[in-house]
C-alpha cells in the first residue's frame, strides 16, 4: 500500500475517533475546501452534498486563484463525516482544511 494511503487513512481513522469522542451524533458539522478557480471543481464538491440538506458558501480569493468552499450540514455520525471527505478528496487540487 502507498505511504500516502496510510497517511490518509491513519489521519481518517484519528478523526472518526476524535468525532465519537467529542459529538453527540446526529450533529450539524462544518466542511472547509479551497481549490484552483474552476467552476467544474466548486459544481463537482456541491455535487457531493447535493443530497443533503447543505448550505454551502463559495468565495474567490483576492487574486481570483483559489475558491473557498464551506459545506455547513447535519451528518448523521463520524464515518459519513469520514466518507464526505474521501469522496471531495477526489476533486483534483483540493484542500481539505
Amino acid at each position: 500500500m502507498p505511504p500516502q494511503f496510510d497517511k490518509a487513512q491513519d489521519f481518517y481513522n484519528r478523526l472518526t475517533e476524535q468525532l465519537k469522542q467529542d459529538t453527540q451524533w446526529p450533529a450539524p458539522y462544518l466542511y472547509k475546501f479551497i481549490v484552483p478557480s474552476d467552476p467544474g471543481k466548486v459544481e463537482a464538491i456541491k455535487s457531493i452534498f447535493k443530497t443533503l440538506v447543505a448550505k454551502i458558501t463559495v468565495k474567490t480569493s483576492a487574486k481570483g486563484k483559489y475558491t473557498s468552499v464551506s459545506v455547513t450540514v447535519v451528518m448523521e455520525s463520524p464515518e459519513l463525516v469520514v466518507q464526505k471527505y474521501q469522496e471531495v478528496s477526489k476533486v483534483e487540487g483540493v484542500i481539505s482544511l
